[in-house]
């Protein structure tokens, strides 16, 4: 029990001390995300058994990296492709309780989980969807991803999506690490953000935010 005590302690520092604007309800949320999200990784293999004990930096913390750059504007439609178990969708539904965020994954059962854990959260931001992300319809300012193969590969799946919307800001933003130059050499309108930059946790050393802006 100290030990949760601890970890627990530590998530909360860690939080404010990377997002000093966020509130307590969304520190008690991340908190209760972490947990549930454990409870079905035991039932539903989601991530690594190996890697449980790094969640809240492998996957929570990372996925929030996304909220050190950029601060959506209220009513943005977000996607996140390949959502998994969430990430990095509900870390970011949570952080932006005004910005709309749809969960995509062709895996029903990864859905379920999703649906159950925004439930159970009362996240009222999100909606999901079981679906191959080729057959959905241009509805988004906003592309999230956490590298669920190479960026170009990626971008011609996902090109289509966006909405004709003005006022919004509009591009892909996707997690990687490793060296993504090959990769993004052909595309213009690309910045990269290091991770480490403004995260000090080790396991951020080689990981990169990409930003594509439509």
């Amino acid at each position: 029990m100290k030990q949760v005590d601890t970890k627990i302690k530590k998530m909360k520092e860690t939080l404010l001390n990377y997002f000093p604007q966020i509130n307590k309800i969304q520190i008690e949320n991340f908190i209760k995300f972490s947990e549930l999200f454990l409870e079905w990784n035991a039932k539903i293999n989601l991530i690594s058994r190996k890697d449980t004990e790094n969640l809240f930096v492998h996957h929570i913390l990372h996925s929030l990296s996304i909220a050190r750059i950029f601060n959506f504007k209220s009513k943005t439609n977000i996607i996140d492709v390949g959502t998994g178990g969430g990430f990095p969708g509900i870390p970011l539904a949570i952080m932006f309780p005004d910005v709309n965020f749809e969960l995509v994954d062709s895996i029903a059962k990864k859905i379920l989980v999703v649906n159950d854990i925004c439930k159970k959260l009362n996240i009222k931001n999100v909606k999901t969807i079981n679906s191959r992300v080729e057959f959905l319809a241009p509805n988004y300012d906003i592309i999230v991803s956490r590298a669920v193969t190479g960026f170009t590969d990626f971008y011609n799946i996902t090109k289509n999506l966006f909405r004709e919307k003005e006022g919004f800001q509009q591009g892909i933003i996707y997690l990687k690490g490793g060296d993504i130059a090959t990769e993004l050499k052909d595309f213009k309108n690309i910045k990269i953000y290091l991770i480490s930059d403004f995260f000090e946790e080790e396991y951020f050393e080689t990981k990169k935010i990409i930003f594509f802006k439509k």
